[in-house]
């Protein structure tokens, strides 16, 4: 993938990748729109993610892991379920090698659906 590359669709985004990359990242897409239909897909910070009642995450494809962004919030929430998995702030690295953990990422996935739900009643409150 050209680091200049600037993506204006998530499958013109797949299409820069090879083929065992890009069934992780199908995996990935089909495991949060399993959890999230309605959500919208997009391009955000030049890589696929899904909005829904705000942004709710972002994925991507290096050489050696796919990156899910599900905000801090998540990543701190499920901290015991990520140990074996490499972290920082706001992002959880999985293994290019290995697939990926769909119940784990649906659970994430249901979490932020949750908070964005929360914070979407919270500004009709005000």
């Amino acid at each position: 993938m050209e680091a200049t590359s600037k993506f204006k669709t998530v499958d013109q985004y797949f299409s820069a990748f090879p083929t065992s990359t890009k069934g992780l990242l199908n995996k990935m897409r089909e495991t949060i729109k399993g959890v999230t239909p309605e959500a919208e897909e997009l391009i955000s910070y030049n890589m696929p993610a899904f909005r829904w009642n705000g942004m709710l995450v972002w994925y991507a494809a290096y050489k050696e892991h796919i990156g899910f962004y599900p905000t801090p919030s998540a990543i701190k929430t499920f901290a015991a379920d990520l140990r074996r998995y490499k972290t920082s702030k706001g992002a959880i690295q999985f293994p290019i090698n290995e697939s990926i953990p769909t119940s784990l990422v649906k659970k994430i996935v249901k979490f932020r659906m949750k908070q964005n739900l929360e914070k979407a009643r919270a500004k009709e409150l005000r």
